[in-house]
């Protein structure tokens, strides 16, 4: 994933409605904000979703992105998990060039990575790996020589650890 200026998490809780996505993505395009990776899916609580965005920047541009994502009328919390103990993951899909004369050292590869061969061709192997953004570029890297055909990526998801849930933020069984 590209690094620039400060790599930065933000959680945002939003409502899980039509257009809440476009809205977001609406906001960050009207202020030049650039979206690194961006990774939304259902939350433990029915009817909300959970975005996760990776941005770069300094301290006060992700302040001005919290700001404006709290102004969205469907964005119920924003959290910045840059500072946090957190767990985050990435997981990708690579395909991957394979030949009878060079399968058996991808696979040694994918072993020494901990990823999985997903699909098998007479001329590709599709890899899944997942795990920090830096496991997911170094098996890429070494991947090319083979000849990455395909690749896909689906951003940082990311978890405060432990028990603590994200600070006001309703609860699954709707207790603040």
């Amino acid at each position: 994933m590209p690094k620039g200026p400060a790599s930065h998490t933000i959680v945002a809780l939003v409502q899980d409605r039509p257009g809440v996505l476009n809205r977001v993505a609406s906001m960050f395009r009207r202020r030049g904000y650039n979206i690194v990776s961006l990774s939304v899916g259902h939350s433990e609580q029915p009817g909300f979703s959970r975005m996760t965005f990776v941005v770069n920047g300094d301290d006060h541009t992700i302040e001005q992105v919290r700001n404006q994502l709290d102004r969205l009328i469907d964005v119920v919390k924003v959290s910045d998990l840059s500072d946090e103990n957190v767990v985050a993951r990435e997981l990708a899909l690579i395909k991957v060039q394979a030949t009878p004369y060079n399968r058996s050292e991808i696979i040694q590869l994918v072993d020494i990575f901990r990823a999985n061969i997903v699909d098998v061709s007479p001329d590709s192997l599709i890899i899944e790996v997942t795990g920090d953004e830096d496991k997911v570029d170094s098996l890429l890297q070494l991947l090319k020589s083979f000849g990455v055909r395909e690749l896909m990526r689906t951003g940082r998801v990311a978890m405060l650890r432990g028990a603590n849930a994200y600070p006001g933020t309703p609860s699954a069984n709707g207790n603040q």
